[in-house]
């Protein structure tokens, strides 16, 4: 499964294109999709923390870049394939919550929970999704470091937001 063979330049660099256009896109959802809930009503909860989540995900990235920069090309296409499969879980996940779906803590009084999608099975899929991804995306170029560091910080703010996202939640369930 730990198979790592060389591939083209342009692989690794394409993938992480890929990765930052991701993320720029939700932070173009999200930022919609705040502004959009803020003004009917909801409130922000977590607010403090957010900037560090921010500083967490960038630096992630930033570490990646400069990974494939230095290292030469190689990846391992088992998790590529997780990846991909992360990815359409996240889609689903963004799809499911819809104009709910946010990358702040947004909440309206008195609005019943999603319970659709993958919120009916598990209460915070995208979290999931999250931790995977630092975890795979590292992997899958053979920065073990990148994905034990950054997971380890992602799990450290997964405790914090998790925690400050239930208690805003906790009158809507």
């Amino acid at each position: 499964m730990f198979h790592y063979v060389p591939v083209p330049p342009w692989l690794p660099s394409f993938i992480l294109a890929l990765l930052i256009t991701q993320r720029v896109l939700e932070l173009v959802i999200a930022r919609r999709n705040t502004a959009r809930l803020l003004e009917n009503g909801a409130h922000e909860v977590g607010a403090e923390h957010y900037p560090y989540m921010l500083m967490l995900h960038t630096f992630w990235i930033m570490a990646l870049v400069a990974w494939v920069i230095a290292v030469p090309p190689r990846v391992n296409a088992y998790f590529i394939v997780f990846y991909a499969i992360l990815l359409g879980l996240r889609v689903w996940v963004i799809s499911s919550l819809g104009p709910f779906w946010t990358t702040r803590i947004i909440t309206i009084p008195n609005l019943p929970l999603v319970r659709r999608g993958p919120y009916k099975y598990v209460r915070h899929p995208n979290y999931i999704v999250v931790a995977a991804e630092i975890a795979v995306v590292p992997l899958m170029f053979a920065a073990w470091e990148i994905a034990l560091i950054f997971s380890a910080l992602n799990a450290w703010m997964m405790r914090v937001r998790i925690g400050a996202e239930n208690k805003a939640l906790a009158a809507r369930a």
